[in-house]
C-alpha cells in the first residue's frame, strides 16, 4: 500500500527508509534529511535548468537564470510542498512542533529538496526527473523565459512601502481540522483599508498570500 508521501509524488519507494529519512528534520534527529537536502538541491536546479533550456531554444542566459532562480526559490519549493502535503508528514523535534514548523517556508523548502534527493537514490536519474517534472507541470510553459510574477503579500508590502505605509499585520484567527487537514483563517490589517481582509487556506503562508490578494484588490492593485 502506497504511502501519503508516494501517492502525492507518484512514486513508490523501494527503500522506505530513504523516504523516512527525507522527512526527518535535524531538530527530531542527528540522522536526519540534510545530507539528502544538499543532494536535492543540485539535481533539482540541473533538472529545471535543462527543461528550461529545452522549452525556450531563443531565450538568453540571463532570462534562463532569472526563471530558473524563480522557480527553485524557498517560497516556490513551499509551495510545492504544500501540493504534496509534506507539513503534515514531517517529523519534528518537540520544539519545533510547537513553534509551527509544519508551516515553516524554509523547513518545507528543504524537505522538498531532500525528497528530490531521496527519490533519485532510490530510483536514480530518470525516476527522479519524472518526479520533479510531475511537481512543476503547470508551472513549466513553452514561453520565452521571463522573471515570474511577485506573490501578492511582496506586492502588498513593496506599494505599502512605496507609499510610506506601515507594513501589514498579519493575524492567525482560526485553525480548523485534523493536523494533517488544518485550514487557517488569517487577517491582513493594512491602515489604507478601514477593515482587515482575510484569508483562507491548508497553510498559514496561503492564508496569508489570499489575504493580501483581497488587499491588493480593495486597494486597487
Amino acid at each position: 500500500m502506497k504511502t501519503p508521501l508516494e501517492k502525492a509524488l507518484g512514486y513508490t519507494f523501494s527503500d522506505p527508509a530513504l523516504a523516512r529519512l527525507a522527512l526527518t528534520h535535524r531538530s527530531a534527529d542527528r540522522t536526519n534529511n540534510e545530507r539528502l537536502e544538499f543532494l536535492g538541491d543540485a539535481i533539482l536546479g540541473f533538472v529545471v535548468a535543462d527543461e528550461l533550456l529545452q522549452r525556450n531554444p531563443q531565450a538568453s542566459e540571463g532570462d534562463l537564470s532569472r526563471q530558473r532562480s524563480a522557480l527553485v526559490n524557498r517560497q516556490m519549493l513551499a509551495e510545492l510542498a504544500d501540493g504534496l502535503g509534506l507539513g503534515a508528514l514531517l517529523i519534528l523535534g518537540p520544539g519545533e512542533l510547537k513553534s509551527g514548523g509544519r508551516q515553516r517556508q524554509s523547513i518545507l523548502a528543504d524537505a522538498v529538496e531532500a525528497v528530490v534527493g531521496a527519490v533519485y537514490i532510490d530510483g536514480g536519474m530518470d525516476a527522479c526527473r519524472d518526479v520533479i517534472l510531475g511537481l512543476y507541470a503547470q508551472r513549466l510553459t513553452s514561453q520565452p523565459a521571463t522573471p515570474m510574477a511577485k506573490d501578492p503579500k511582496t506586492q502588498l508590502q513593496e506599494m505599502l512601502q512605496a507609499r510610506g505605509e506601515e507594513l501589514p499585520v498579519y493575524e492567525v484567527v482560526s485553525i480548523d481540522g485534523e493536523e494533517h487537514q488544518q485550514t487557517f483563517v488569517v487577517t491582513c490589517r493594512v491602515n489604507p483599508l478601514a477593515a482587515p481582509t482575510s484569508g483562507k487556506g491548508s497553510s498559514r503562508r496561503v492564508a496569508e498570500q489570499n489575504a493580501a490578494s483581497k488587499a491588493l484588490r480593495l486597494l486597487g492593485l
